[in-house]
């Protein structure tokens, strides 16, 4: 499974929403790591509409736009629970090899301070 159909995914068992309702909530749920242009938005819709994973949950119009809603089926719902299942035993895997020795992460304004010789921390200024 790709990482936007996993998004698509995930943003749709939430429950039913159009095309730029999908848009914004994979951006949100990824938390501006994962972006979908629109045309693959679309074009991953059509392919998981006709491969049973989403259906078409009815069409309005706001404003003068044109809204296609989908939704998850029963069959995208157990898709995406496979692959989160398939992510987390990766996730145990990785994190067994680390064994509580992973490093600190770095706050990127602490890093550019750092780079620029910007810190009050003894030994670290360049």
């Amino acid at each position: 499974m790709t990482e936007a159909i996993f998004w698509i995914l995930t943003a749709l068992a939430g429950g039913r929403q159009h095309g730029y309702a999908i848009l914004r909530d994979v951006e949100q749920l990824a938390a501006g790591s994962q972006t979908i242009r629109v045309t693959t938005l679309y074009a991953s819709l059509e392919r998981l509409e006709r491969d049973g994973k989403v259906r078409h949950a009815g069409d309005e119009t706001v404003d003068g736009r044109a809204r296609r809603y989908y939704e998850l089926t029963d069959e995208g719902r157990q898709s995406l629970s496979a692959e989160a299942e398939r992510l987390a035993a990766r996730l145990r895997a990785a994190e067994s090899r680390l064994g509580g020795r992973r490093p600190l992460p770095v706050k990127p304004a602490s890093a550019a301070r750092v780079s620029k010789g910007q810190t009050d921390l003894p030994g670290l200024a360049t």
